[in-house]
């Protein structure tokens, strides 16, 4: 049964309880041409500082999602006026600090299969 309610939900727009804030799945092109907007989106990666290093989208700023004050971070750095398009390595993260996120009254979009899927589709990065 779980497994059924989360396929049904995985790729649909979910609202919190009554915020009318929304939180959706995207693929790799939806996730790029959305980024594209600087005026209308925010880029957060939530993968460790090591990671970010390694390798990140550009316009990225990172809040490690590991971090105990990664809420607090989050309601300190990040716009609301904004979708905040999410990302972490594989999407689980992400999916994870997306909810955190819609809770706290943000519009989130997250990238499906993260930063993989990113670089699977030949997208660039930036590599420190």
């Amino acid at each position: 049964m779980s497994l059924f309610l989360w396929a049904c939900s995985s790729g649909s727009a979910k609202k919190a309880g009554g915020t009318g804030n929304t939180k959706e799945n995207v693929d790799v092109d939806k996730f790029e041409t959305l980024i594209a907007d600087k005026d209308k989106v925010f880029l957060l990666d939530v993968r460790t500082p090591d990671e970010f290093e390694e390798e990140h989208i550009e316009g990225a700023i990172e809040i490690d999602f590991k971090e105990r004050s990664f809420r607090d971070e989050c309601l300190k750095q990040l716009p609301k006026d904004k979708v905040i398009a999410v990302y972490c390595r594989s999407g689980f993260r992400s999916s994870t600090a997306s909810n955190i996120l819609l809770e706290e009254g943000f519009n989130v979009v997250n990238l499906k299969g993260g930063i993989t899927a990113w670089k699977e589709a030949g997208k660039p990065t930036v590599k420190q």
